[in-house]
């Protein structure tokens, strides 16, 4: 929270239209804001991550050694300074030493730089469950798609590409209180059969897993699901678009976007919340089978004892 001399201080920038450099947003702090509007592949963010890192020097460098240094091409270099919204590299430079001389001027060193990136994943990864907590505040929604998804047997999960994880794990869990799970972690052909075979045998309803970066497959997948007659429930970062648009019901979780690769917590309790809402659709059926289970895994010792 701001001092009240610093707050007064915004104030009167405010009114003047003049920044006070007391109060300027740190150098780390506006080269985020700089990255963090688009959606940056992989590749993008090392180079995103090199620059937070070591802006004093990268700032300088060549568009020759930037790649160098980051381990990858010129033009990948120039198609991150276009997806951060520059004509191109020179003119990223030159925001880019504007940063670092504020950076020399007193700002923050390059290890509080690494430390603070890695804070930073965190709390954009809070904000993400806040705002999912916010959505779990009228549960109504959740509570029906479950109930619809205990109903279906069989019951389809579908998950891609980077998805698999966040599917392998509802299809793990949703088998031990449901009689039939499918799990389709495959494209093309393979998961056509796959939906194909779950419709014919009474399947309803596929619940699908799309996290960035989106596959033309899934889009595929999801199509052919609904002309095959299978209602469609969407576990994904966003709300529109063409993979919403395939879904009966989609369920918006952002993702956290602040390192190399995406992290999932939103999405994680977004697939434990649905787990919840099967259990509770259905309850006689799920404490018959979690304890049947529970024999099981005793009989054969499948669980270490604490």
């Amino acid at each position: 929270m701001p001092s009240p001399q610093q707050a007064r201080a915004q104030a009167s920038a405010i009114t003047s239209g003049k920044t006070d450099p007391e109060v300027e947003a740190s150098p780390t702090s506006q080269l985020r804001e700089l990255f963090d509007g688009p959606r940056l592949s992989p590749g993008q963010r090392r180079i995103a991550q090199y620059l937070i890192e070591h802006i004093t020097e990268a700032a300088f460098l060549s568009i020759t050694d930037l790649a160098e240094r980051v381990g990858v091409s010129q033009p990948s270099v120039t198609r991150f300074a276009a997806a951060v919204g520059f004509s191109g590299y020179p003119a990223l430079r030159e925001r880019l030493q504007a940063i670092a001389l504020s950076t020399l001027a007193g700002g923050p060193t390059p290890e509080e730089n690494r430390s603070n990136e890695l804070q930073a994943a965190v709390d954009a990864e809070i904000e993400n469950l806040e705002n999912l907590r916010r959505d779990f505040a009228d549960p109504d929604r959740l509570i029906d798609v479950g109930r619809e998804l205990s109903a279906s047997t069989p019951l389809t999960v579908l998950g891609l590409r980077i998805s698999v994880s966040l599917a392998e794990y509802f299809a793990y869990a949703a088998r031990r209180i449901h009689p039939d799970v499918r799990l389709v972690t495959r494209g093309g052909s393979v998961a056509y059969d796959a939906i194909l075979q779950s419709r014919e045998a009474g399947g309803t309803w596929l619940l699908a897993f799309d996290m960035p970066r989106h596959a033309h497959e899934t889009l595929t997948t999801l199509r052919v699901a609904r002309s095959a007659g299978l209602k469609v429930a969407l576990v994904t970062d966003l709300a529109l678009g063409a993979l919403a648009d395939e879904a009966d019901v989609t369920f918006a979780t952002g993702t956290g976007s602040r390192l190399v690769f995406d992290s999932y917590a939103a999405p994680g309790v977004m697939a434990s919340a649905l787990l919840q809402a099967m259990t509770d659709a259905d309850p006689e059926r799920t404490q018959a089978r979690l304890e049947d289970y529970e024999q099981i895994a005793e009989q054969h010792q499948f669980f270490m004892r604490d």
